[in-house]
């Protein structure tokens, strides 16, 4: 099949198919007799593999790992597990920070009157730079 059809039966688009051929982390593609690009089912089956490991926020570098484990049907599937651990506390550790934020934006966000004057806390902690740490804004009363 070609780029197209490829594309929409992996649901992998057009341009990422040859990005992934390009850097690799696919064979590249059979050529026809017009040096058009043939898929095959295992082709296929490599780009959904892709786009789901993708889909569950593994750096490329994993996918390219996890690809190979896939392939080598004698693997221990300890490794297997060991790639997806480690990235569940990657995960872990991002959404504990995108709390932090949160929590530190909706303080300073209560703190601010939201009404015609100019005074906004989120202002004066945003200008305070990176050194400041924690928002510290409290909420009026």
């Amino acid at each position: 099949m070609n780029i197209g059809q490829a594309a929409s039966a992996s649901g992998v688009s057009a341009k990422m198919i040859r990005y992934y051929e390009q850097i690799g982390l696919i064979r590249a593609a059979d050529r026809t007799d017009s040096n058009y690009r043939s898929f095959s089912t295992r082709d296929i089956n490599d780009l959904r593999f892709i786009k789901r490991a993708r889909s569950l926020g593994f750096a490329m570098e994993e996918i390219t790992n996890l690809l190979s484990l896939w392939r080598d049907h004698s693997r221990p599937s300890r490794e297997v597990k060991a790639i997806a651990d480690g990235h569940v506390t990657d995960l872990r550790a991002r959404i504990a920070e995108m709390q932090a934020m949160a929590d530190a934006l909706s303080l300073l966000s209560d703190g601010c009157a939201g009404d015609d004057r100019p005074d906004c806390p989120i202002l004066t902690d945003l200008a305070a730079g990176p050194s400041r740490g924690q928002a510290t804004a409290r909420p009026r009363p």
